[in-house]
């Protein structure tokens, strides 16, 4: 892939040698007039089967060469902004794009946004108009290849983006950035091997990145652990030769602005492999569980882009981190584990882990009154089951809350949706044993998974739980999933924390 850097272009164009340009245009009922004109003003000449092509309902762009080299190539998008287009549109298709020219030697690429009008409806602001083209490049270019034999060294590539409102595109490159930044270390969390992340590997390279970007780090060992009584990480935990860690990040946004700033405590679970315990799973797949650790990664990765951008919001980010593995000395079916809050649960399945540690982590983050909690897991394939790949499960009892994630998913794409809440839910986790079972029968999975990690949230306290299972991991779902985990969360936790610092 490439080593991207990218700038904001000038009026004036400036076309170097080995340079390829990308120009769209409306798809309308004009659009034959539109492309001789476009042909006129870029000195290209068309063939006839290039032109019937483009003006086909089957091709959506078309590449033609310029011998002057100025530039060396051009490419032609056709977009249709109708009820079908999407605001992840040009994240999609740029990532496409970068991924499809990856083995060229091109050394300079020319994006010429089109002008913001026509697709107003889509986009609350020119500036994330402008952010999503960024950030699609910088997700089609990732790659997880560390351990590749004949790995590559990264070509340097010098994006220039181009638009009508200089102030606004500058705005957004500075915003992609911290948010790119943010989704990268994620990803990279996330794709690492579980051998090279064990919880103390995890929480030694979340505190030096975060270090690194101004973010006071603490991490509290077994033995702290043990002393602040956190069963429910300490019984996922015990069957690992790995430790658990306990992770507590500290950004104090509040100093970038001049009114009282909310403050936000991120929880992720961060369970570095899960064999499923005792209640072991299928071996097909099991690989994938080294990225059940990803709300973990998301906490980390938000908090970062968050510091980069300064954004005046306060937030305590909040991993537990455990290894859910198999031993003489794994917690079992059947045991009665006691938490940090005094609450116990009864362990029918030892595959339901994640709500565990994540019961003590909701309890610590109560016990420091912030403005909400909201918490990030890859916690059921119910919720999957039920919404599929693409779309995190949100639960939640606070309306508010609920319609200003829902918001912030469908401007960056990261989308969530509500699944119920109610009460008539807590009799399928009733144990006779504990304060709580933790699995319910079959149905409602991840709801009663929500329901558990109730009981140990403060009431007055606004609370979410955002279920990852599905988009955290690698799917068809688009050009930027397809083959790593994707990061999803940070777009949406970055939009919804920039939205309350502003209110």
């Amino acid at each position: 892939m490439f080593n991207i850097k990218f700038n904001s272009g000038n009026k004036k164009t400036v076309y170097k040698p080995l340079s390829l340009s990308v120009k769209y245009l409306i798809d309308e009922k004009k659009l034959a007039t539109t492309l001789k004109q476009f042909e006129k003003v870029s000195n290209i000449k068309l063939s006839e089967l290039q032109r019937k092509n483009f003006l086909s309902a089957k091709v959506n762009e078309i590449r033609v060469s310029k011998p002057d080299g100025k530039p060396d190539d051009i490419m032609i998008c056709k977009v249709k902004a109708d009820d079908n287009f999407s605001a992840d549109y040009f994240r999609n298709q740029l990532a496409g794009l970068i991924q499809n020219i990856s083995n060229e030697e091109i050394k300079y690429l020319h994006i010429h946004i089109p002008q913001y009008s026509a697709f107003k409806k889509h986009f609350e602001t020119e500036e994330y108009f402008c952010q999503s083209f960024i950030e699609g490049l910088a997700l089609g270019n990732y790659a997880f290849d560390n351990y590749k034999y004949d790995r590559k060294k990264p070509t340097e590539l010098n994006v220039f983006f181009y638009s009508s409102n200089f102030k606004k595109l500058s705005t957004a490159l500075l915003t992609a950035q911290a948010v790119i930044a943010g989704f990268n270390f994620t990803k990279y969390l996330q794709n690492e091997s579980a051998i090279s992340m064990t919880p103390a590997i995890l929480a030694n390279t979340v505190s030096k990145m975060l270090k690194k970007a101004g973010v006071k780090t603490k991490v509290f060992s077994e033995s702290e652990i043990t002393k602040r009584k956190m069963g429910g990480l300490l019984a996922v935990g015990m069957g690992s030769d790995n430790p658990p860690r306990f992770i507590v990040l500290e950004y104090k946004g509040a100093k970038w602005s001049s009114k009282k700033s909310k403050t936000v405590a991120l929880v992720g679970k961060g369970v570095t492999f899960d064999t499923g315990g005792i209640s072991i799973k299928p071996a097909s797949g099991m690989g994938e569980m080294k990225a059940d650790m990803s709300g973990a990664a998301v906490v980390a990765g938000t908090v970062l882009a968050a510091a980069k951008a300064k954004l005046p919001v306060n937030i305590i980010g909040i991993i537990p981190s455990a290894e859910n593995m198999i031993s003489g000395s794994s917690m079992r079916p059947g045991d009665i584990v006691v938490t940090a809050s005094g609450k116990s649960i009864e362990v029918d399945n030892t595959d339901a882990e994640g709500r565990m540690i994540l019961a003590d982590a909701l309890n610590y983050a109560s016990k420091l009154k912030p403005d909400v909690i909201i918490d990030l897991a890859t916690l059921t394939g119910a919720c999957v089951v039920a919404l599929g790949e693409f779309v995190a499960g949100l639960f939640t009892k606070n309306d508010k809350l609920a319609s200003q994630l829902y918001n912030s998913g469908m401007k960056t794409y990261d989308r969530v949706w509500r699944l119920p809440m109610w009460d008539d839910y807590k009799k399928l986790i009733e144990s006779k044993v504990a304060d709580v079972h933790n699995t319910g029968p079959r149905w409602a999975g991840s709801i009663t998974a929500g329901k558990f990690l109730e009981n140990f949230v403060h009431e007055k306290i606004p609370w979410a739980h955002i279920d990852i299972a599905g988009p955290a991991m690698a799917s068809e779902a688009n050009n930027y999933t397809k083959t790593f985990m994707t990061g999803f969360g940070v777009r949406l936790m970055f939009d919804y924390m920039s939205d309350i610092s502003k209110s």
